[in-house]
C-alpha cells in the first residue's frame, strides 16, 4: 500500500492535530484492560484469513488487530460519514420491515450499529460479530456502559458456524468495501444461510457507483480493496446467491443502502 495517500499527506495530520478528542481516546484506552477482555473475548479455533491480517486498514499498522485501532474508530468514523453518522446508521435502522426477533450485526466493529439495533428491539436476541476481539472489546464496553444485553462473538464473516435458518435480520455496515469481491459473496452466501424464509439483509456501505466513478475517493483513505468492491454490482452479487426484493438505494450521494430478502 502506498504511503502517498491523500490520508497519510493530509488528512491524517488533521485528524491528529485537531479533529480527535485525545483526552478521550486516553480515558477509553485506560478504561479497557485490553489483555483481560480480548483473551475473554477471542475464539482460540479462529485463525485469521490472510487478506484481513496482512493488510493495513485507514493508515493503521497492524489494521484491526490492535487496540489503537479501536479507540480511534469511533472519533474517525463521525466525521467520515457525512452528513452525520448517527444520520446515516438511521438510515439504515428506517429501512428494516417489521419486528425481527433474531438478528445479527455482521462485522460489527466498535458496536455502534449493534447498540442502535437493540434500542430499536429491545426486545430481540441481538448478536454482534467481529474478527477483532479488540473492537468487540470496546463494543462490549459502550453496551455495558449503556446497560444493554447483546451477545459478542468472535467470529468470521464468511464462515459464522452459526445455525441454518437461525435469525430473521442481518445487518452489515462498513464492511464490504474491506473485503476482496470473493469473500464479499462468501460472506453473502453465509447470510443467505443463516436467515429464515423470509429473513432480511440490509447492507450499508459506500456508494458503488460514485467511488467507481470518482476514483480520488479510493485513494482518501488506506482501503486496500475500495476499487474492487467498487468495481463491482452488490445487486447482481445478491441475486447470484438467490436473493430477492433487492433494492439499493443511494444515501447522501457518496452511501447505499440496500435491502433483499431470502425467499420463503
Amino acid at each position: 500500500m502506498s504511503k502517498d495517500t491523500i490520508w497519510d499527506r493530509f488528512l491524517k495530520p488533521l485528524f491528529s492535530t485537531f479533529l480527535l478528542n485525545k483526552e478521550q481516546i486516553e480515558q477509553t484506552q485506560k478504561a479497557i484492560d485490553w489483555e483481560e477482555e480480548t483473551q475473554e473475548l477471542k475464539d482460540p479455533s479462529i485463525s485469521y484469513p490472510q487478506y484481513y491480517k496482512s493488510q493495513n486498514f485507514h493508515g493503521i499498522a497492524g489494521g484491526y488487530l490492535t487496540s489503537a485501532a479501536a479507540v480511534t474508530y469511533d472519533p474517525i468514523t463521525q466525521y467520515v460519514l457525512p452528513p452525520n453518522e448517527t444520520i446515516v446508521r438511521q438510515a439504515l435502522l428506517d429501512k428494516i420491515v417489521g419486528y425481527p426477533k433474531k438478528i445479527i450485526d455482521l462485522g460489527c466493529g466498535t458496536g455502534s450499529g449493534t447498540l442502535a439495533l437493540k434500542k430499536l428491539f429491545p426486545d430481540s436476541q441481538v448478536m454482534g460479530i467481529d474478527l477483532s476481539p479488540y473492537m468487540l472489546a470496546l463494543a462490549r464496553y459502550k453496551a455495558k456502559e449503556q446497560h444493554l444485553i447483546i451477545d459478542w462473538r468472535h467470529g468470521i464473516a464468511e464462515s459464522t458456524t452459526l445455525a441454518n435458518n437461525s435469525v430473521n435480520l442481518v445487518t452489515i455496515s462498513l464492511l464490504f468495501h474491506e473485503l476482496p469481491t470473493k469473500i464479499i459473496k462468501s460472506v453473502l452466501d453465509e447470510v443467505f444461510r443463516l436467515l429464515t424464509p423470509g429473513g432480511q439483509v440490509l447492507i450499508l456501505d459506500g456508494n458503488q457507483k460514485v467511488i467507481n466513478r470518482a476514483s480520488w475517493l479510493a485513494n482518501v483513505f488506506e482501503e486496500p480493496y475500495i476499487k474492487e468492491y467498487a468495481q463491482g454490482n452488490l445487486d447482481s452479487w445478491l441475486v447470484s446467491v438467490g436473493f430477492g426484493e433487492i433494492k439499493t438505494d443511494d444515501i447522501w450521494l457518496i452511501h447505499q443502502i440496500t435491502r433483499a430478502v431470502k425467499p420463503g
